[in-house]
């Protein structure tokens, strides 16, 4: 691949350039919001040595718009070559991060505002087409995605930090208990995965290919706390043979009992959520499991997870017109009514929420609420080709990474569609990561 096929060849110009605006500054607004909602010194601290402090993400943020809207797009000389260094990912681990000479948080706010007015300029003149960065205005739908992802990472930040809460978001309308089938048939046959014609896809969800998917079961709607807390109490942490040895290896090493941010107290299990601690509702999507332990409950249900192929199929895959579409419910963009996205609510919705999201098959929350951890390893398509830098994605290539799908109540839709992969090592739990399960059907299912 030289760079994103496009199959809007057609579409006016402005309304590309329209799109982009819109992306970029729905992101840049958050993630103000992210890193104003606390004290300076809140933002300097490392809040957990997996994470970064909060003002490194801010200024990484606008290095990297720089990098690639400034520089690459508009072949304009660097405004500051010398902190480059400081705002690579792959040249410090985030728990160094702290020590490092980083621009403080008003010089930090300063550096990005200046680089996000210079990179409208740049937006308003590119002509988004002709080169593989701007065709479809790529690059820019890159650095808002960019950004989304970055903002997540800053929300994920917020819930390691002790402290007052810092963000709040109204809840979910109450809803009626989900009353529908607990797993639905994927008829086996041929499926076409990923994509060579949306514009803003970024290279590990390229290029299309066909799958041939033999019939499976998964469930309606993921797991959810009350059944994972089901688990717990038949023993599930402490019996080896639900377990991958690598994950029974680590819960033993590190006291692993729940999940993340969860504590019993009082016969009762409460968790800890943006600095208020709360009952762990029943009703919502298990949050904060990691890959060994989504396997675990998966077996000792009798089930596993889905794989990548399937998960995709699954949302995707619509029968009736024999084709895969952008999202579940098809081809048109999230709206509040699809799923729940883009921070508008700091959890989960209960599970069966958002019935018009649901996927041709009944298949429901599989975009947004939260991560889906998938069976496989993080692998390239057939085909694959690094774009626009191997870093993205061809360097965490292999069994280290598992594969999570479908976004969660932090990501933004314009970071979040049927064909988005996501990645992390088994052991992560906190990220937004829940799951569903699956099972194999009889092979004569159509």
């Amino acid at each position: 691949m030289t760079g994103p096929d496009t199959h809007i060849d057609a579409v006016d110009p402005e309304a590309l350039r329209k799109r982009a605006l819109t992306a970029l500054t729905s992101a840049r607004d958050r993630t103000a919001l992210l890193t104003s909602c606390v004290e300076d010194s809140e933002l300097t601290a490392q809040h957990s040595p997996l994470m970064s402090p909060l003002v490194w993400d801010l200024a990484h943020i606008g290095n990297q718009e720089e990098l690639w809207l400034l520089r690459n797009v508009a072949g304009r000389d660097a405004m500051r070559p010398e902190i480059d260094g400081l705002y690579d990912a792959f040249e410090h681990p985030r728990a160094e991060r702290p020590s490092l000479p980083l621009l403080p948080p008003a010089e930090a706010r300063h550096y990005a505002a200046e680089v996000r007015g210079r990179a409208l300029d740049v937006l308003e003149s590119t002509a988004l087409r002709g080169t593989p960065l701007t065709e479809a205005g790529f690059a820019f739908g890159m650095i808002a995605q960019h950004e989304q992802q970055h903002d997540e990472t800053m929300l994920i930040t917020h819930q390691l930090r002790r402290g007052p809460t810092a963000l709040t978001a109204p809840d979910h309308m109450p809803a009626p208990a989900f009353t529908g089938p607990a797993e639905v048939l994927v008829p086996g046959g041929p499926f076409t995965m990923g994509t060579s014609t949306e514009p803003w896809a970024l290279d590990n969800e390229r290029p299309a290919h066909q799958r041939l998917v033999p019939p499976f079961h998964i469930d309606t709607v993921p797991v959810t706390n009350g059944a994972y807390q089901a688990f717990i109490a038949d023993g599930g942490y402490t019996d080896e043979r639900w377990w991958a040895p690598a994950g029974w290896s680590h819960i033993r090493a590190h006291s692993v009992d729940a999940p993340l941010f969860w504590r019993r107290e009082g016969g009762e299990w409460l968790r800890r959520r943006f600095g208020t601690v709360e009952p762990v509702p029943l009703d919502e999507p298990v949050l904060h499991v990691s890959w060994y332990e989504a396997d675990a409950y998966a077996r000792w249900a009798g089930r596993r997870l889905p794989t990548e192929v399937e998960w995709e199929k699954a949302a995707r895959h619509d029968p009736a017109a024999g084709r895969s579409t952008r999202y579940p419910w098809g081809d048109a963009d999230p709206t509040p009514e699809h799923a729940n996205l883009g921070q508008r609510h700091l959890r989960p919705a209960p599970a069966g929420s958002y019935p018009l999201g649901q996927s041709p098959l009944g298949v429901r929350q599989l975009i947004g609420d939260v991560w889906e951890w998938t069976s496989s390893d993080f692998l390239p398509y057939p085909g694959f080709s690094a774009f626009p830098y191997k870093e993205y994605s061809e360097v965490f290539f292999g069994p280290e990474c598992k594969v999570l799908r479908g976004g969660s109540f932090a990501v933004d839709a314009v970071a979040c569609r049927g064909t988005f992969r996501n990645w992390d090592y088994p052991v992560r739990r906190q990220i937004f990561s829940g799951f569903r399960t699956a099972r194999d059907a009889d092979p004569e299912a159509a």
